[in-house]
């Protein structure tokens, strides 16, 4: 009996080892699957990553804010194409490249390039290619990011094209809200400005559309979310209400996106001056939120949060301009394989 009972204990401890390393072999190759297909795999939309390639880059960038100064980039060499001004992505993109050991050629202003004598797009992209690893661009031209990654023979990261998308600003404010509600999932966001032509507003709401989200959507009725990003929301059959105060929002929001009027895609000045201060978040608006609430702003700020807001605990606005470093670190070295 004794000698029975040990071997049937012996045979279920043996068991549920080998059944241990199995599951832990599937996860590790579906985790190798991911890695290898996200190599050399550009990023222009949001859409060309799945979910389950967006969250690996939110994995690996929690890792290199644990670790964010490595050399794991020293023999590559990135192109920087900013044919329209840019801070915080630029300087992001670049401070992740040198944290990592990286070399970055490219300009910050068309200006100074061969576009200026009439270069055409292909040629630049072609060209740079030449010099290159990699290719992060931003061009005011809607579509150019997908033109450039269709003939580009390196990977290309598009850093915004137009009012079109702006995928690497999407999985930083993804990492954001990750890391101030601790889940994804289930949570009322609320975008507030101009949702018409933003599109850190358009990639984000896209790729909220995975994780059950409620949508408040807060404009002037000149800037109303574009009924092509709304149908996401529809195909997933999420709950959105929209409005054109913000101060009914504010209670019910677990994150509340801010976004400036952007003076650059009125083609009327007229128009933009009778709307532009549609919205300013001020101090004495936040007296009634949830605990949990987080204040984002893909920046740069205007007027439409006061300078009041910015010690509130609730804002999280500029630590979001830092997540940005960790999840470019995290995109890099995805798309070069080199994780």
């Amino acid at each position: 009996m004794v000698v029975n009972n040990l071997l049937k204990s012996g045979f279920l401890a043996a068991f549920f080892l080998t059944f241990c390393i199995v599951k832990l072999l599937n996860f590790n190759l579906i985790a190798q699957q991911t890695y290898l297909q996200m190599k050399n795999k550009s990023l222009v939309s949001i859409n060309d990553y799945s979910k389950g390639e967006q969250l690996k880059v939110l994995e690996a960038a929690r890792e290199f804010e644990a670790n964010p100064v490595q050399t794991i980039l020293k023999d590559y060499v990135i192109a920087s194409l900013f044919f329209e001004p840019s801070t915080r992505t630029r300087l992001s993109f670049e401070s992740a490249i040198n944290r990592l050991g990286g070399k970055i050629v490219g300009f910050s202003e068309a200006a100074n390039t061969s576009v200026k004598k009439g270069e055409s797009l292909r040629d630049s992209i072609l060209t740079v290619a030449n010099y290159s690893d990699l290719i992060v661009m931003r061009n005011p031209v809607e579509g150019s990011a997908r033109f450039a990654s269709e003939i580009s023979p390196v990977p290309v990261i598009n850093a915004g094209d137009g009012s079109n998308q702006h995928p690497t600003q999407t999985l930083l404010d993804l990492y954001s809200i990750l890391k101030t509600q601790e889940t994804l999932d289930d949570l009322h966001v609320a975008f507030v400005g101009d949702l018409k032509y933003g599109r850190t507003v358009h990639s984000l709401v896209i790729a909220l559309c995975n994780y059950n989200t409620t949508f408040h959507l807060v404009s002037p009725v000149e800037l109303k979310l574009p009924s092509s990003v709304k149908m996401h929301i529809k195909e997933k059959k999420l709950a959105y209400h929209q409005y054109t105060s913000m101060e009914e929002v504010i209670p019910q929001a677990d994150i509340l996106y801010m976004t400036r009027i952007q003076k650059e895609r009125f083609s009327d000045p007229l128009e933009y001056e009778r709307i532009k201060n549609s919205y300013i978040l001020e101090k004495e608006m936040l007296h009634d939120t949830k605990r949990n609430l987080r204040i984002l702003h893909p920046m740069p700020r205007v007027n439409e949060i006061h300078v009041n807001v910015d010690a509130d605990p609730r804002a999280y606005y500029f630590q979001q301009a830092l997540n940005g470093v960790y999840v470019r670190q995290a995109l890099l070295s995805l798309i070069l394989g080199i994780r």
